[in-house]
């Protein structure tokens, strides 16, 4: 039976900092390239560095690790954080898509991607039902 979810066990099968920001590298790097991805990366306008690292910090956090991202960036509410986004079925399956893509190229266990799709399913959906439509 997996740990995952327990205390920073999901931050360490994530490969700590370094590992998250290699995932969310990647993550975006599909986004560009995906015809899927095409219209989710339209929402983040030129340089990514920002939102890169906003992710980084904030899955960082989300899987037991250190929670760096509000003594950077502030409290964050991530359905909050993207209501002014249109974001139907489609564009929650995009961003799925691409995490999954992203995740192929991940050293990971296949039981921890498999887990970690479970999870940003949950988010992912929360972001969907605050949205615009």
């Amino acid at each position: 039976m997996s740990q995952f979810g327990t205390m920073n066990a999901s931050y360490e099968a994530a490969g700590e900092e370094a590992g998250v920001r290699k995932l969310v590298d990647e993550f975006y790097q599909q986004m560009e390239t995906l015809p899927e991805g095409q219209h989710i990366r339209s929402m983040h306008k030129g340089d990514l560095s920002t939102i890169k690292d906003k992710l980084s910090l904030f899955l960082m956090g989300w899987l037991g690790g250190p929670r760096l991202y509000s003594d950077k960036y502030g409290s964050i509410s991530i359905p909050q954080a993207h209501q002014h986004l249109v974001i139907n079925e489609a564009e929650r399956d995009a961003w799925l898509f691409c995490m999954n893509e992203a995740l192929k190229h991940q050293d990971y266990t296949e039981e921890f991607k498999q887990y970690l799709m479970q999870q940003l399913a949950i988010p992912a959906e929360r972001i969907r039902l605050t949205a615009l439509s």
